[in-house]
């Protein structure tokens, strides 16, 4: 073949390509994603978290990520992959102060816990103009065509779950149906979906959660008083006030943090959990009845009932899985019981405040 014929061949080629790039249809995203990311002290996983988001198909509008500790390792990390992600997608739209990058550091002054920092970080993406909160832990890892798998929901649904593998490679069971009247999840709600391809759902995992802007308008940020644990249950809880939140089979994140557990019956499990875990556990539920209160839910039988086996469950998981930490964890247990009976009477108590 001649050199014209060759150029000839090229340009053909190239106007064929360009064509079907043309009639090609755009692959859906997700207006304004948010991906809100709470990290303490766990910079080991937060760099394999790091790592998979740069996997992405699709990029993210603005990473947040909250920093519990305020360290300078942690600020340090959060440069580097501030410039990866510049390097690969480039900058975003500016925010109101001229910020065009995609990722946004947020140390706190203390830690606030989880349910502190994600109060936090969605307040970051709200006052930032994000649409979406794709909101996850430090231990975990993305699934590179997550943003494809959950846009495909976004259009008809404002609250997702997607579905998620162990640590081991395994699926992981998570607990999607919250017994209102007991306070505690449900145990035997069946794994498999239904022919609609998802489940509902009453209550959420900031594990993975993906929820809509107005969501947030509605029901308020999530309560950092909660500190730890119930507090993506209360939001989810609240979120179907306004909603159908739902859970999808469709698997967007691995755990990547192995945690001891006691298997029950092959798919659902017992993990190990700390005595601060268990203190919170327990006082907590406190701040759970006050706000059935609020929404007319409240049964003081039927959650004195639910309270009496979340109890027992932690015991089980006691002696079962952790039994080294047996004489510690009853008196967690104790005294988190207690003074969820003290947050149960607070006067001053009020309910996190809708935002718009």
């Amino acid at each position: 073949m001649t050199a014209n014929k060759k150029t000839s061949a090229k340009r053909g080629q190239a106007r064929h390509a360009a064509k079907a790039a043309k009639a090609a249809p755009a692959r859906p995203g997700i207006d304004k994603l948010a991906i809100v990311i709470v990290t303490y002290r766990r910079q080991e996983l937060l760099a394999t978290l790091f790592d998979s988001i740069l996997h992405l198909t699709q990029a993210p509008w603005r990473i947040v990520v909250v920093d519990n500790e305020h360290s300078d390792e942690t600020r340090g990390m959060v440069e580097g992959f501030e410039a990866n992600v510049t390097r690969q997608w480039g900058t975003t739209v500016a925010d109101r102060l001229g910020n065009e990058s995609r990722v946004v550091y947020a140390p706190q002054s203390d830690n606030l816990g989880g349910a502190g920092g994600f109060s936090a970080g969605v307040k970051v993406a709200y006052d930032l103009g994000a649409a979406w909160f794709w909101v996850m832990d430090d231990d975990v890892a993305v699934i590179p065509d997550a943003i494809d798998k959950l846009a495909k929901w976004t259009g008809r649904h404002e609250v997702i779950q997607g579905s998620r593998y162990d640590y081991d490679g395994g699926p992981f069971y998570w607990q999607y149906h919250f017994i209102v009247p007991l306070g505690i999840p449900n145990p035997i709600a069946p794994a498999a979906f239904g022919s609609a391809g998802y489940r509902v759902m009453n209550t959420l995992c900031f594990e993975g959660g993906l929820f809509s802007r107005r969501i947030v308008e509605r029901i308020g940020l999530p309560d950092p008083r909660f500190f730890i644990y119930w507090d993506d249950t209360m939001y989810g809880y609240l979120a179907s006030k306004v909603t159908n939140p739902i859970v999808v089979p469709d698997v967007i994140l691995r755990r990547t943090r192995e945690i001891g557990n006691w298997d029950i019956g092959g798919l659902r499990q017992l993990n190990s959990t700390s005595d601060m875990n268990r203190y919170h556990i327990m006082r907590n539920r406190g701040y759970m009845a006050r706000y059935f209160m609020v929404h007319g839910d409240y049964r003081p039988l039927p959650f004195a009932l639910g309270t009496l086996a979340t109890a027992a469950k932690e015991v089980i998981r006691l002696v079962a899985v952790d039994r080294g930490h047996v004489r510690t964890g009853l008196v967690q247990i104790a005294k988190g019981w207690w003074d969820s009976r003290r947050l149960l009477h607070d006067p001053d108590w009020a309910p996190m405040p809708p935002l718009k």
